[in-house]
């Protein structure tokens, strides 16, 4: 029941501040693993924009996915695939 209703409180916020469609920016960090980071690509078509973006000391990479969105379902859908693979964390 708490994930619904969290997921219904992304919504109503990103509807405040997005017209839909939009370019929206994924943003999550997780270590740098190949197998990991190729998991949440594979969650985005090819042609959006990727930035990687590596910690000091290397052991940890921020990823920002950019991609043109159609609606606030459509980010949480894709928040709800990537919130599958294990170590990537969400912001």
């Amino acid at each position: 029941m708490e994930h619904d209703e969290a997921r219904h409180r992304m919504r109503e916020a990103l509807n405040k501040v997005h017209e839909w469609p939009s370019l929206y920016m994924f943003k999550f960090i997780m270590e740098p693993d190949d197998h990991r980071i190729n998991a949440v690509l594979a969650v985005f078509p090819p042609e959006v924009e990727v930035l990687r973006k590596y910690s000091q000391a290397g052991k940890y990479v921020g990823l920002t996915v950019k991609e043109v969105m159609m609606s606030a379902d459509e980010v949480v859908a894709r928040y709800d695939q990537v919130a599958l693979i294990e170590g990537v964390i969400v912001l």
